[in-house]
């Protein structure tokens, strides 16, 4: 099934997530696919949360830090600012803080706190879970698509929404059980009950936030997986890998995008170098590894361009191949 068939018969989608290895294609991938649905009049946007990727360069558009932008009609990009948005969050729980405790400095010590925790690698990874879940969650677009960053991190982001979920039930216990305590002993007091738990409020908040999330990353109906490789060794591996990985978080891999493929078909000329024809032989034998392994995901092939696959005429071109002529390059 080709990738545009498979777009054909989930009419409810609305998020595409490319992941994979870094340097594969990823971006391109997202970039061509985003360029297409806008072209079918659909509203989209193109949101890269790997932090070395750049829609940036792809695009040929400064979009870093500058918020959603609109490339051509219905066609949006966002770039994030990962370090800007960790600021912002660090400066959000400043201020809850002091707005809970009615104090105007924080103590040195929780102050050091916040900002050493901000150095966490995690941190990164947070801000932009947080960012996609916010975009998502606002509704604005037909159609999303997430560029996630390579293969291991994307998954690890794709589990967080659990991860954190069992966190908030922990803490939202331990917030109950405080608030009964505290409503017991106002009571032997003879004072006032104090109803609301700001701590409590952000909490399900944010729980509301991830259920919403969770939900539609695990619905096949309005998300899909695509896996971007390149036929070598060591892409085909992760990809395996990544197949495993998505059974056990109960997500269907929804399809593969096999890219920089040199067209079979120069084999035929005899002024080709031996370097070149060493290559396509090379990939037409990882090709038919692909074919064996994995030959029911595949949904199209990309080749390899004679030139970087950057700006709207070559982000055109790729388009092109993956939704319009996905079996041109051959090798499947």
């Amino acid at each position: 099934m080709s990738l545009k068939e498979f777009i054909q018969k989930h009419p409810k989608l609305r998020v595409i997530v490319y992941a994979g290895k870094g340097g594969l294609g990823k971006t391109t991938a997202s970039a061509a696919t985003a360029y297409w649905f806008a072209k079918q009049k659909k509203k989209v946007i193109c949101f890269s949360t790997d932090p070395q990727a750049s829609l940036t360069d792809v695009f040929e558009r400064d979009l870093f830090g500058k918020g959603e932008q609109e490339l051509q009609p219905n066609l949006y990009a966002v770039e994030i600012d990962g370090d800007k948005r960790i600021a912002e969050f660090q400066e959000h729980v400043r201020n809850q803080i002091k707005e809970m405790y009615k104090i105007d400095e924080l103590p040195a010590e929780i102050d050091e706190y916040i900002k050493t925790a901000a150095s966490e690698p995690a941190m990164y990874e947070s801000a932009t879970y947080d960012a996609m879940a916010e975009l998502l969650s606002a509704g604005k677009y037909d159609l999303y698509i997430f560029d996630m960053p390579p293969f291991g991190h994307g998954v690890r982001m794709i589990s967080m929404a659990t991860i954190l979920d069992a966190w908030i039930d922990k803490m939202e216990e331990a917030r109950r059980k405080a608030a009964e305590l505290k409503e017991a002993e106002a009571v032997i007091r003879g004072g006032e009950i104090e109803r609301r738990d700001a701590i409590l409020d952000e909490l399900r908040d944010i729980r509301s936030k991830l259920d919403f999330f969770r939900e539609t990353l695990t619905n096949p109906d309005t998300t899909a997986f695509f896996m971007v490789l390149i036929p070598e060794k060591m892409a085909i591996l992760d990809t395996k890998r990544a197949l495993e990985m998505f059974e056990k978080l109960g997500i269907t891999l929804s399809g593969v995008i096999v890219n920089q493929v040199y067209p079979v078909s120069l084999l035929e000329r005899e002024d080709l170098s031996d370097f070149l024809r060493n290559r396509i032989k090379m990939q037409q034998m990882y090709m038919e590894e692909i074919k064996k392994e994995l030959g029911e995901y595949v949904r199209a092939i990309v080749p390899m361009f004679d030139r970087e696959p950057k700006g709207f005429k070559m982000i055109a071109k790729v388009a092109e191949y993956l939704f319009e002529k996905p079996w041109e390059v051959g090798g499947i």
